[in-house]
């Protein structure tokens, strides 16, 4: 059926719109959305930095419908999840936690929501009654539910003040230009101590865990914390009786060049950890909450009930899918602990970027990157990357005064060095045409 090409005009869908209309397309394969036009265009972004294996893998399309002929959906509850389980042991090693309990959930946002809820009920579990409170930065983003919203710090995403359930985050993070009281020419891990401010402006025996990105997403762009940082960031939150929960939505499975972007930080391990795009890779919707074995063996003990997981939580299709994007992420070496993947990435946005008069700045690691734009230049530089034949994905409103744009430059994880050098060349010269006036 060829009815998801052509939307109506006006159309009866109400959804996120990009600042010019969406492409007609026929299909997508590897690294390429292919139009209905016969153009093709590269993924550069992973969709929504969620693609990580590329289009259409052969090998977890298999797995989909040889799940789909045995059954799509089964009941947690009432049938054996052993597909389910069998994720959930694969999904530990795959980022070494091998001992870590594993909850299984629909989303991204989701799963953060099931992460608060499992930490709060750990401090219960310990006899911490009071402790209920999340402490979070104010560039951090959690998701799209209210109380997700209310936890981000993303400025245009904020909720009303009326309908923000009376939460907001709490500290600066360690970024330049967002950690306003920063006494060093650049941050350290001595940062950490706007958190400890934090914890003791809210009262630490109210405070039940802190949740961070270990890298910043797509509100700021690919934001990398100082060495040490997260380390530190355990130590005083621990020193408190306070949780440690990884948001790596985004960021698990590989995106920033090792299985977790907390890899990337020795020491600063978490308590609870999230994860998401890595894990469903666009194909099918799944994420988990792995929780250390000590936290795991409370919630086990502790006499409450677990939250509710929700329908589709745990369906045997998508830990099928999960099963498979983990074999796909093991054979390309993504989930090797030992090498920093995706050096080609960073290079390749350099050179693209290097003396052009568009851009402000450029950041970020393994196969996650950001362009800082020149004000006003976001939107022609979306266009013209369309036009040189790449797909990228916004982001914005990260100043403190809600402005600041960028684009996110993220290709799969499969990217190849011949898509490398097309990216590359391409988005070169889209931005040298986005603001010629001052390039030579």
């Amino acid at each position: 059926m060829d009815d998801h090409r052509t939307l109506p005009v006006p159309s009866s869908l109400l959804s996120t719109r990009m600042p010019f209309e969406p492409l007609d397309y026929s299909h997508a394969a590897g690294s390429w959305i292919h139009l209905a036009d016969g153009r093709r265009l590269l993924d550069a972004s992973s969709g929504l930095v969620c693609v990580n294996i590329g289009h259409a893998h052969p090998h977890v399309l298999a797995a989909m419908e040889r799940q789909a002929r045995i059954a799509t959906f089964a009941s947690a509850g009432a049938l054996r999840p052993a597909v389910q389980e069998e994720l959930a042991v694969r999904l530990t090693e795959a980022v070494g936690r091998p001992s870590d309990a594993v909850s299984l959930t629909s989303s991204g946002t989701s799963a953060v929501e099931l992460a608060v809820s499992l930490a709060r009920l750990v401090q219960r579990g310990r006899g911490e009654e009071g402790r209920h409170r999340v402490l979070t930065a104010r560039l951090g983003y959690h998701g799209n539910s209210t109380l997700a919203l209310g936890l981000s710090g993303h400025r245009r995403r904020r909720p009303h003040p009326d309908d923000a359930l009376g939460l907001a985050p709490a500290f600066d993070p360690p970024y330049p230009g967002h950690h306003r009281a920063c006494p060093f020419d650049t941050c350290r891990a001595e940062c950490v101590e706007e958190v400890v401010k934090a914890l003791h402006e809210a009262g630490p025996e109210t405070v039940a865990a802190v949740l961070i990105e270990p890298v910043n997403g797509t509100t700021g762009g690919a934001f990398t914390p100082p060495p040490g940082y997260l380390a530190a960031l355990r130590e005083a939150c621990h020193r408190a009786g306070v949780l440690v929960i990884h948001d790596e939505v985004l960021t698990g499975l590989g995106r920033t060049g090792l299985p977790l972007g907390a890899d990337h930080c020795p020491g600063g391990e978490a308590d609870l950890l999230v994860l998401s795009k890595g894990l469903s890779a666009g194909y099918h919707p799944v994420a988990a909450v792995l929780v250390a074995p000590d936290h795991a063996e409370v919630l086990r003990g502790g006499g409450r009930p677990l939250p509710l997981m929700g329908t589709m939580s745990a369906t045997p299709l998508a830990a099928a899918t999960g099963l498979a994007v983990l074999d796909v992420l093991r054979e390309i070496g993504a989930l090797a602990p030992g090498r920093v993947r995706g050096a080609e990435v960073g290079d390749a946005v350099r050179a693209a970027t290097e003396g052009l008069a568009a851009v402000r700045r450029i950041r970020g690691v393994g196969y996650f990157h950001a362009v800082e734009l020149r004000p006003g230049t976001q939107a022609a530089a979306l266009r013209e990357a369309r036009e040189a034949g790449l797909l990228l994905y916004p982001f914005n409103g990260f100043e403190a005064d809600g402005g600041g744009e960028g684009l996110i430059v993220a290709p799969p994880l499969t990217v190849t060095a011949d898509e490398i050098d097309f990216l590359t060349g391409a988005l070169r010269g889209a931005l040298a045409r986005t603001a010629p006036d001052r390039n030579p």
